[in-house]
């Protein structure tokens, strides 16, 4: 009998998400990662949960309804690292008429399955706090609901959901080979050691990556082209002080967030560029960054400027080729390859995608491969993902109640650890009395405590791991830091041996 159920190759949101629901019903699964949780794409998004406003130009009324649908479902599922956000949308002249803009906002409302955001409304600017950081021609806007997510948690938070439900993660193990036979031989090579594993059916997972182990691991002929399409993002200081977004209509048509982002900064992106080069040497190209500085410029009353920039990144997305002609028309919707072979293991490969919709994605992909399993039905709707087992509306409140147990606390410090962790807060404070119980101070408010946990529960190995991954305290951190982080992961070794 094989290993393994199911053997997953990406860890990333579409393959933990479905490592998660397949082994909450029963199966047994592995998954295998070369590098960190989230390290690619699924760290470099924009970090919404949202339907994709400007699908509707492209009449992808399906696309937009699940993903508005899935906004409350993933709301009520992790309320700690999903939030409400309200955006503003102010009409630009010569670009999309109010009219449009408006009638597209009211498809909007139409088509999400809204119990717990506000429908969208118009807003006079000139006496708003939303209008305060933009020009003055702009006197109103449309104002209108989708949500932020820490995406990279999100990854990390379904990946030990998954584990706790019997599945196995294995980070920093690269696939090398896959024979197929009547049943999958995986060759794995994890840190220099040889090992092997077999599974009733692989998925191969890998977002951009997807070609390459189709071509060298797999080595299977793939009947789905793919488009690599490069999405960049800038940070810099915060422009405005309250918690709303702005979407952006660009000279060219295309559209730009600007975003409130690790309380101190403010988020701006993405762009849509055919990519060709090197996956694991990602960066956004200076025309990239001057684009983006100068759709957030037309808005904005104080410039953005390269010069400025307190980080930038970017991620490549593997895209269904629909035959589109531009970058930022080809479709986001994902699809779901199944090849089945007479007495040969069957192959699922998962192509596109978003975040938004990588619950339906597992759950789909479920579908597709349920017959080679008696597993249970579908059940990840109503589930909650570890630490959001508080209200949707309970943030301040699971807050206050942190503050309150662990009095020594700062608001910021109990707000940024709620965020991350929700209610599994209590797993890494315990009975801690002092901020001298939680270990050493790392990198501004960064514990010990945090590290371990990290480490122990979250497979971050690195400082990068921690700092990006894990957090963005990578924002704030010194070179220094990064070194006492090093240190402080390379003490625990020997205890966790």
């Amino acid at each position: 009998m094989a290993d393994y159920d199911l053997a997953i190759i990406g860890g990333g949101i579409n393959g933990t998400g479905l490592a998660r629901d397949a082994a909450g019903r029963g199966l047994r699964v592995l998954l295998v990662e070369t590098g960190d949780l989230a390290a690619g794409t699924s760290s470099a998004s924009t970090k919404l949960i949202h339907g994709g406003l400007r699908y509707l130009e492209h009449r992808a009324f399906r696309l937009v309804r699940e993903a508005l649908n899935e906004r409350e479902v993933l709301l009520r599922m992790a309320p700690h690292v999903v939030r409400p956000m309200r955006f503003m949308l102010p009409p630009m002249p010569g670009m999309r008429s109010a009219l449009m803009l408006r009638f597209g906002l009211f498809l909007y409302d139409m088509l999400g399955a809204r119990k717990l955001l506000p429908r969208s409304r118009t807003v006079d600017l000139t006496h708003n706090p939303v209008g305060q950081p933009l020009k003055r021609l702009f006197r109103y806007g449309f104002e209108y609901s989708d949500c932020w997510v820490d995406d990279s948690r999100l990854v990390v938070l379904n990946a030990l959901d998954a584990a706790e439900r019997g599945a196995v993660i294995r980070t920093h193990t690269r696939c090398t080979r896959a024979e197929r036979r009547d049943e999958w031989t995986l060759i794995l090579n994890s840190r220099g050691r040889r090992e092997t594993a077999t599974a009733r059916l692989l998925v191969n997972a890998a977002g951009p990556w997807v070609a390459e182990v189709a071509d060298t691991v797999i080595r299977e002929p793939r009947k789905v082209h793919v488009r690599l399409i490069k999405g960049s993002h800038i940070v810099v200081r915060r422009k405005f002080e309250h918690d709303t977004g702005y979407l952006l209509q660009g000279s060219d048509g295309r559209v730009v967030f600007a975003l409130p982002f690790a309380e101190d900064f403010t988020l701006i992106g993405t762009t849509d560029e055919k990519f060709v080069g090197d996956l694991n040497a990602v960066a956004p190209d200076p025309e990239e960054i001057t684009y983006l500085c100068e759709a957030a410029n037309r808005y904005f009353r104080e410039p953005v400027t390269p010069d400025a920039l307190v980080w930038s990144f970017a991620g490549v997305r593997s895209l269904y080729d629909d035959g589109a002609d531009k970058p930022e028309d080809v479709t986001r919707d994902y699809m779901l390859a199944l090849d089945e072979k007479f007495r040969e293991a069957p192959l699922l490969t998962i192509y596109g995608g978003k975040i938004t919709t990588y619950r339906k994605l597992a759950e789909a992909a479920m579908d597709k491969i349920g017959s080679f399993f008696e597993g249970r039905p579908p059940w990840t709707a109503t589930s909650t993902l570890p630490g959001g087992d508080f209200p949707p509306d309970g943030f301040y409140a699971q807050v206050a109640e942190t503050i309150g147990r662990w009095p020594f606390l700062s608001e910021p410090h109990a707000k940024r650890l709620v965020r991350a962790y929700g209610t599994r807060v209590e797993r890494m404070l315990g009975e801690a009395q002092s901020m001298d119980d939680l270990g050493p101070l790392l990198a501004g408010d960064l514990t010990g405590a945090e590290v371990r946990y990290m480490v122990e529960h979250e497979w971050a190995e690195t400082a990068d791991d921690v700092l990006w991954r894990r957090s963005k305290l990578g924002l704030k951190a010194t070179p220094d830091d990064r070194i006492a982080i090093n240190q402080f992961i390379a003490s625990l070794r020997p205890a966790a041996a």
